[in-house]
């Protein structure tokens, strides 16, 4: 134990580097475990996380990474004050986990760079984390459950094989930096619009060919990157459109003409259904609609740079967007003029 009592540096005991492949801190004095706060074991060669790593019951940081560990033991769940856990660059899955691992109280989870195929629901269990990492990996969906991390400010999923983001996502009321780079990701869904916390998101090197308008209302987005996505390249007319109910066009006529209704004259379904109009967000248009809509991608400039493609939601074929008639000068719609240059300081699109 000579060799730890030199690696000590205040309450930091760094092991890093060593080549060890085994480690029993059984011999070490009380007092050294008392005042250790820090234990860097990363590079090195070890395949078990040794038990007695639960004596340290000070312990606030962990960091196990690039190593060949395959299993996390399960006395880790006594480090009571452990709140830093890092375990990069190993062959950890969702297998290798203490079933009371969710009892910790971590803040910051980093498993970036492991064999991790699904979240495990340990990691979902952990109320107080702050920042989850889980790139590199072999994830291929994101849980339902992840709304439940409602402490989360940062959720690193980049470089896995995510096909869809779930709107449960949209749940995090402090996410402040989202990065799911490097997926499989097609569309983003209209309600992280939700994300008021947002300031961060890339999106780059996905199957994005476009993003919904709602984008638009994510007053803190300081961020955005995009690049390497089959963006469309020219504006798009003509989408598909189903058309309109009876239901919906007597709606449509109600909320156009301005007639006076109350629960009085009409059943409370329909009170709801007229409740629920959207606006044709095409300023020479008064028209509204309710289910059918015409479906348009435009491209919006930000900050006189970058061009963005953003689903349209139009209320028929014959309401055409403002800068429909010269597709060339997309600058001049209301929608740019809508979004200052301090609202998104960076779109990266290559």
């Amino acid at each position: 134990m000579e060799a730890f009592e030199g690696a000590y540096g205040g309450d930091i005991m760094d092991l890093s580097r060593l080549n060890l492949n085994n480690l029993n801190f059984d011999n070490l004095s009380d007092k050294r475990r008392k005042e250790t706060r820090q234990i860097l074991l990363c590079y090195n060669r070890l395949t078990v996380l040794s038990e007695s790593i639960s004596l340290f019951e000070n312990l606030e940081f962990l960091d196990i990474s690039c190593n060949a560990l395959g299993v996390i033991c399960d006395d880790i769940t006594r480090l009571t004050k452990l709140r830093t856990l890092i375990a990069k660059n190993n062959r950890l899955d969702e297998f290798s986990l203490p079933k009371d691992f969710g009892s910790l109280q971590l803040e910051v989870l980093n498993f970036s760079g492991n064999r991790f195929e699904e979240i495990p629901t340990q990691f979902l269990q952990l109320q107080r984390l702050q920042s989850l990492s889980l790139g590199g990996n072999r994830l291929k969906t994101i849980p339902a459950d992840i709304e439940n991390l409602t402490s989360l400010e940062l959720l690193y999923l980049g470089g896995n094989l995510i096909s869809s983001i779930p709107v449960e996502l949209a749940n995090l009321p402090y996410l402040s930096y989202l990065v799911l780079c490097d997926n499989r990701i097609q569309s983003v869904p209209p309600q992280l619009n939700r994300l008021h916390s947002l300031r961060s998101l890339s999106l780059h090197n996905n199957l994005l060919t476009y993003l919904p308008r709602e984008i638009l209302s994510l007053v803190q987005l300081q961020e955005l990157s995009l690049r390497g996505n089959p963006l469309v390249v020219r504006f798009v007319k003509d989408m598909t459109y189903d058309p309109p109910s009876l239901l919906e066009l007597a709606g449509r006529a109600i909320k156009t003409r301005n007639l006076i209704y109350s629960a009085r004259d009409l059943p409370a379904h329909l009170v709801t259904y007229l409740d629920l109009a959207s606006k044709c967000p095409n300023p020479k248009c008064a028209g509204v609609y309710f289910d059918s809509c015409v479906r348009h991608i435009k491209f919006v400039d930000f900050c006189g740079k970058y061009r963005l493609p953003l689903m349209h939601y139009l209320c028929s074929p014959e309401c055409t967007s403002p800068c429909s008639s010269n597709p060339q000068s997309d600058a001049d719609s209301d929608d740019e003029h809508s979004v200052p240059a301090d609202r998104l300081q960076r779109v990266l699109l290559g």
